[in-house]
């Protein structure tokens, strides 16, 4: 992955990361129960030490580290990538917005990979128009309230050991009335089920039946959780396309194999100009997607102005990218892709999340339009 920018440092350890997901990794991929947490994939994160680099002890990590961390494993073993980034939405509250005590009680099991974290927003009525949540915070007293309502679509549910979960609790104030609470699964009154999705990683409901929480699971300020939810997602979002970088490029190099070993009408399928400018189309996007992707991650540990705009543009072109470079490649295989089990299959079904979660593409487009217009 030799790229524009990167110090001969950061290629050596995306390749060292490489090769720790396709030795290490990807043979606990897979093992877990569907639809469940695959908990030794995620203690092996922790002893590797990658969960200590998703999470430094010195604060955020950088954005262009993310991004790299991300795209290496993607390429080897979506599954490690995707238990990785999970744990990061999952507990990047705290690290943004949490308390010493809470950062105390809870980072050091995060980072040895003993304590499975999942982040609570969408409901079934609230996905893309997040601030429309309708969970309910009700009064229980001085610094108390009860939750009472539903989450869906909640990665990780509900298997996770901790949950980050967005409450109203101020009616008819939109995002301005919404609280971030932290809460451990075995809260009572909280339960939850599993959801079969098209992807493999697990995802569910959860349920909250007058599930109490105080002042002391506050992630922030009472009514400022919104502002919590967004500072996460700011810093997560061009990682997403870092993710959709890394399969972009497991398809692209699957499909230059599988066209220099395949023959067809006398030769190798590469021979043929329709395929060699199939390939040489979905390389030129793929490196096109990786340069926008790194420029956005750059701008936001620069703090640069344009970062919302960047970080939209790389999200957007980067998922797209990834559906259409998949895509290709399995056309490129036939039918064998198709085969369950294959990689293709399996990327072909992993990569199309990503061009809704975290901001849709058409929500990534609007995104680029404001920006333009300021």
């Amino acid at each position: 992955m030799a790229v524009f920018g990167l110090e001969p440092e950061q290629q050596r350890w995306c390749a060292e990361l490489r090769t720790l997901a396709a030795e290490r990794l990807r043979p606990l991929a897979g093992t877990a129960e569907p639809g469940h947490v695959n908990r030794p994939l995620v203690a092996a994160l922790g002893e590797l030490g990658l969960l200590t680099r998703l999470f430094p002890p010195d604060g955020p990590v950088r954005a262009v580290d993310l991004c790299l961390l991300r795209e290496s494993l993607a390429t080897e073993c979506t599954e490690a990538e995707t238990a990785l980034a999970l744990q990061g939405l999952g507990a990047y509250p705290v690290v943004l917005s949490g308390t010493p005590e809470q950062n105390d009680r809870w980072l050091p099991g995060v980072r040895a990979g003993r304590v499975v974290t999942a982040f609570a927003l969408s409901e079934e009525a609230a996905g893309s128009d997040a601030a429309a949540l309708t969970l309910r915070a009700e009064p229980d007293g001085p610094g108390a309230w009860r939750l009472t309502g539903e989450k869906c679509w909640i990665s990780n549910a509900p298997h996770a050991d901790l949950y980050t979960v967005f409450a109203r609790t101020t009616e008819g104030a939109g995002a301005r009335g919404v609280t971030a609470f932290l809460l451990p699964a075995d809260r009572p009154g909280l339960t939850g089920r599993p959801l079969e999705m098209l992807g493999p990683h697990p995802i569910g409901s959860l349920a909250f039946d007058a599930v109490p929480v105080t002042s002391a699971d506050v992630l922030g300020a009472p009514d400022g959780g919104f502002k919590v939810a967004m500072r996460t997602l700011d810093l997560l979002r061009p990682s997403v396309g870092a993710f959709a970088v890394g399969m972009a490029q497991a398809a692209l190099d699957a499909a230059c194999t599988h066209a220099a070993r395949r023959t067809a009408f006398g030769g190798p399928l590469r021979d043929l100009q329709a395929v060699a400018h199939q390939l040489a189309e979905m390389a030129t996007r793929t490196e096109a997607a990786r340069l926008l992707v790194l420029a956005a991650a750059t701008a936001l540990d620069t703090a640069a102005p344009d970062v919302v705009k960047r970080s939209a543009m790389a999200k957007l072109l980067a998922t797209e990218t990834a559906q259409y470079v998949v895509d290709a490649a399995v056309q490129i295989h036939g039918a064998r892709a198709l085969v369950h089990g294959h990689l293709l299959e399996h990327l072909y079904r992993e990569v199309r999340a990503t061009r809704i979660y975290e901001g849709a593409t058409e929500v990534q487009r609007t995104i680029i339009a404001r920006e333009l217009y300021r």
